[in-house]
């Protein structure tokens, strides 16, 4: 059997946001136990020319949400990027999974050839299905998972890989 374009994207956005949203929810509870305002995570950043938590949280989805949509041939859903606390970001990342839930197998199928366009600010990208799947959403998704990761370890909340990953 075949790995195809479902299996390799669906089930894995959403078992990597619904990790996310533990490590969220560790932020939570890390802030409520050391009496620490939630906004200070939330703010929180690596490095002085780096997003912010809260925007690392808000591309995950949209990469996360982008890429389920374009390769299924859907509109894309559109988000309001207002998000100021844990439960606003929680609900977001909710909100993602549901969508990519209801992102068929059918609709997936022949996704690999599919030709999809991508607007960023200073231009624009073109992919095969296939590519944009592996070469730029999942590593994208990733990347700014790790990254609000990163920023909660930072700062105190006690993280390990199996938070990342997922219980086996």
């Amino acid at each position: 059997m075949s790995l195809g374009m479902y299996e390799a994207s669906i089930p894995v956005l959403i078992r990597t946001l619904e990790n996310l949203n533990q490590i969220l929810e560790k932020g939570v509870q890390f802030a409520e136990t050391k009496n620490i305002d939630p906004a200070v995570l939330i703010n929180a950043r690596l490095a002085p020319d780096m997003y912010p938590l809260s925007r690392q949280v808000q591309i995950a989805t949209d990469v996360a949400k982008g890429g389920a949509a374009r390769l299924a041939g859907l509109e894309v859903p559109s988000y309001s990027d207002d998000e100021q606390t844990f439960a606003q970001l929680q609900a977001r990342v909710s909100k993602t999974i549901a969508f990519i839930q209801s992102v068929t197998a059918e609709q997936l199928q022949d996704s690999e050839t599919k030709a999809i366009s991508v607007k960023t600010p200073s231009r624009e990208l073109n992919f095969l299905g296939q590519p944009y799947l592996l070469n730029f959403v999942l590593p994208n998704v990733y990347f700014h998972i790790t990254t609000t990761y990163v920023i909660l370890r930072h700062n105190g909340v006690e993280l390990g890989k199996v938070d990342f990953i997922g219980a086996l």
